[in-house]
């Protein structure tokens, strides 16, 4: 019965990988798609707050952002991807290089975007978004950690 959990317990949290993942590619298409939208709003009003100290962009900020949140919203979504095929299969796999490479480049952009949050005094994408972003990953990661044994499997 151990052996089953254990098996259970390593291909829920694979599965968890992968389908977070998606949801948060989808989540990247829409931001690129509609990120000026009612579905952005509260996003849009914090770094509002943040860079302009009011409840709306000025202007031309708002021209700018809506141009950015194109490729913004592109590279989320190519990077949630990547990370669901990694998911899918070489994690699956217990290939321990897949399980590296989720932790470096996840790990190589959550203190890239949260040092310039920090810059730049938007708080909440750190303790909302990036911190949410980050615990989907390390969830998976910390409770099948010990699947991964380093005999037979390619490193990083």
């Amino acid at each position: 019965m151990g052996n089953h959990f254990k098996h259970t317990n390593f291909f829920f949290w694979q599965k968890w990988l992968v389908y977070t993942s998606l949801l948060f590619a989808l989540s990247g298409i829409l931001f690129a798609c509609f990120g000026r939208s009612f579905l952005f709003q509260p996003y849009e009003k914090m770094l509002a707050a943040a860079m302009w100290n009011g409840a709306e962009m000025p202007k031309d900020a708002a021209l700018l952002s809506a141009f950015v949140y194109g490729p913004f919203g592109g590279t989320i979504a190519c990077c949630y991807i990547l990370l669901a095929f990694i998911a899918h299969h070489p994690f699956k796999e217990k290939q321990s290089w897949s399980r590296n490479a989720i932790i470096i480049g996840f790990g190589v952009w959550v203190v890239i975007d949260s040092l310039t949050c920090l810059y730049f005094k938007v708080y909440p994408q750190i303790y909302i978004i990036n911190a949410f972003s980050i615990l989907t990953k390390a969830l998976p990661i910390i409770f099948t950690w010990k699947e991964f044994s380093r005999e037979g499997k390619t490193r990083l």
